[in-house]
C-alpha cells in the first residue's frame, strides 16, 4: 500500500461528547460494561457457530444468518442503524466499497446495511489476534501485508482478484486505520489501484454517527444511531494508474460531505 497522500483535510470541528453529570457519567460506564459483555459473548459464540457451518455450507448460502448476526452485535452494543441508499447504486455488482473507518463495530454496521455478499481487506497482523485472528481469516476476509514485501503485496493482489471473480465485493478503509476526531482522514491509493486494474467499479459508504457512538480514544458505547450513506456507484473502467489521485480525492470527497454535514450541525 501507498503512504497517505499530503492533500490537505477538510478543516471540520472535530466532534464533542456532550457535558455529563457525575450520576449520568455512572450510569454510562456501568451500562457500557454490561453492553460489552454481552455483545462479546455473542461475538465469540454466535461467530464460532457460523465458522462452524461454513465448513459444511457455502457462506453466500447461509448470508442471512449473517447480516442478523451482525446486526444483533450492533444492537446488543446500543446502537440503531439506519440506511439510506443512492438512486445511482448498482446492488447487482460486484464491487470495492470504499468507507471511511471510525470503530470496531464498522464491519457489523457493514454487513448489516449492504446488500451484498461482502468481505473486507484487513491488516495480516489481525489475524495474529488470539480467537479474533482465526475466526476473521475463517470468515474470509483478505490479509494485507503490513511489510511492502513485493511476494506479500502479488498474494494478496492475487487472493482480492479471486474474491471479485468468484462474486464477493470487498471492503476497504482506505485511511488505513480507525480516525482520531471524527473526520475523514486522508486516502492512500492501494484500493483504487486495485478498483483501476481489476475494472471493479467502487461504492462509496459514509458511516455518519459512529464516532459518536465509540472511537479509538475511549471503551464507552453511547446509545446512538448511525447512518450509513451508500452513493452511487462509480464506475473505473477505462481508467489509467495516472487517473487514480482525482479518482481516490473524488471519492473521499463523496464520503466525507455527509459526515461534515452531521459535524456541522
Amino acid at each position: 500500500m501507498n503512504p497517505p497522500s499530503g492533500n490537505p483535510v477538510s478543516a471540520v470541528p472535530a466532534a464533542r461528547a456532550p457535558r455529563e453529570t457525575g450520576l449520568r457519567r455512572a450510569y454510562l460506564i456501568l451500562r457500557c460494561l454490561v453492553l460489552w459483555i454481552v455483545s462479546g459473548i455473542h461475538f465469540f459464540l454466535v461467530c464460532s457457530l457460523l465458522i462452524l457451518m461454513a465448513v459444511f455450507i457455502d457462506p453466500r448460502k447461509n448470508d442471512r444468518p449473517q447480516r442478523i448476526f451482525s446486526r444483533t452485535v450492533v444492537r446488543l452494543a446500543g446502537a440503531r442503524i439506519e440506511v439510506r441508499r443512492a438512486p445511482g447504486f448498482d446492488p447487482q455488482r460486484t464491487s470495492f466499497f470504499i468507507v471511511n473507518h471510525v470503530n470496531l463495530f464498522d464491519p457489523f454496521v457493514l454487513y448489516s446495511a449492504v446488500p451484498q455478499f461482502i468481505r473486507g481487506l484487513e491488516l495480516e497482523s489481525h489475524f495474529k489476534i488470539p480467537v479474533y485472528g482465526w475466526m476473521m481469516k475463517r470468515f474470509g476476509n483478505v490479509p494485507v501485508p503490513d511489510e511492502t514485501q513485493p511476494s506479500d503485496l502479488k498474494r494478496m493482489w492475487k487472493m482480492t482478484r479471486e474474491a471479485l471473480e468468484n462474486g464477493v465485493s470487498l471492503v476497504v478503509f482506505p485511511e488505513g486505520g480507525r480516525t482520531r476526531d471524527g473526520r475523514v482522514g486522508a486516502f492512500k491509493d492501494g484500493g483504487f489501484r486495485m478498483a483501476q486494474q481489476f475494472g471493479y467499479p467502487i461504492v462509496p459508504v459514509s458511516l455518519v454517527g459512529a464516532f459518536e457512538f465509540n472511537n479509538k480514544d475511549t471503551w464507552m458505547l453511547r446509545p446512538s444511531k448511525i447512518v450509513v450513506h451508500i452513493h452511487d456507484t462509480i464506475e473505473t473502467r477505462g481508467l489509467h494508474k495516472q487517473d487514480v489521485p482525482a479518482l481516490r480525492e473524488r471519492v473521499r470527497e463523496i464520503i466525507a460531505q455527509p459526515i461534515e454535514e452531521a459535524m456541522r450541525g
